[in-house]
């Protein structure tokens, strides 16, 4: 490939990788505004159905081929499972739970997991430096935790990070198994169907939650239609862009922005601490997931 066109795809693929961070970061404190007024499956649950249509309408713009492949169906129910239901209903029990600052940080250790995964599933054995990646990184949780287990909010404390590292394990599962065994069917599609088939489980829990719809005020359902369009269906696309036209380690140092602009966002917007404690935590955990992903 000419010289020119290897900066040329390097560039596009940069583009892609920022618009995807700055989407995804925004995505945490747009999460914990919605909470303030609609609960949290409930909220879930109309962004991914919206989302769904937005995605399915995308895809057949670009005469994406919707329906799955023979064979496919399999490989697309666990991603879906894996990558969508499940991570989406603990990250925003977990946004919930937590300042979206704390939140971002937690989940955003998933990179960490994909390495310990890797070693029984594809054979990647870790590496010492991706040891001490992992012990970096979830110091950095221990960090955000220090001071919080005390019985006023000690106990919710402990179940917001215990369902953002859920959220992130089961995510980084879910992108391990995806990468045994690809979906051999065009992105913005199946991104579509994981988005649709993702978000039934969680409709049907949000079915328990009693939501105050003429209580919405319009920013509420602007945050909702950011929620529906850009996280969910723009920036899983340009994800998936950046990874074709990146190589991996780049793609996943930029993925790095995510939580950082995520707790400066959180910081600006919704007025959340920014002190000692959450800059520390995000030091470490940032620096952790860097090391992994250089290693």
């Amino acid at each position: 490939m000419p010289a020119a066109a290897v900066v040329e795809r390097r560039a596009i693929g940069l583009g892609f990788l920022l618009v995807t961070a700055f989407g995804w970061g925004i995505n945490w404190p747009m999460m914990r505004l919605v909470l303030g007024e609609l609960p949290p499956l409930t909220a879930r649950a109309l962004s991914g159905a919206v989302g769904t249509v937005v995605a399915f309408a995308a895809a057949a713009l670009l005469r994406e081929r919707l329906r799955p492949p023979a064979g496919q169906w399999g490989a697309l129910l666990i991603s879906t499972i894996l990558n969508f239901s499940a991570f989406s209903a603990l990250s925003i029990m977990c946004v919930k739970l937590l300042d979206a600052s704390e939140a971002v940080i937690v989940v955003y250790t998933l990179p960490l997991w994909a390495v310990l995964l890797a070693w029984p599933l594809l054979g990647e054995r870790p590496t010492p430096a991706r040891i001490a990646a992992l012990v970096i990184g979830l110091s950095g949780v221990v960090v955000l935790m220090s001071g919080q287990l005390h019985f006023d909010q000690g106990w919710t404390t402990l179940a917001g990070v215990l369902c953002g590292l859920g959220a992130s394990i089961l995510f980084a599962l879910g992108t391990v198994l995806t990468k045994r065994r690809p979906l051999a069917m065009p992105q913005l599609a199946a991104v579509a169907w994981q988005i649709g088939l993702g978000t039934i489980p969680i409709a049907a829990l949000a079915l328990t939650e009693t939501p105050h719809w003429a209580g919405l005020t319009p920013g509420i359902w602007a945050g909702l239609a950011y929620l529906a369009t850009i996280p969910l269906s723009l920036c899983y696309y340009t994800w998936f862009r950046a990874l074709h036209l990146l190589p991996a380690s780049t793609a996943t140092i930029g993925s790095l922005l995510v939580p950082i602009i995520g707790v400066c966002v959180a910081a600006l917007a919704l007025g959340e601490p920014l002190g000692v404690r959450q800059i520390t935590a995000l030091v470490l955990t940032v620096g952790g997931v860097a090391l992994a992903a250089r290693t």
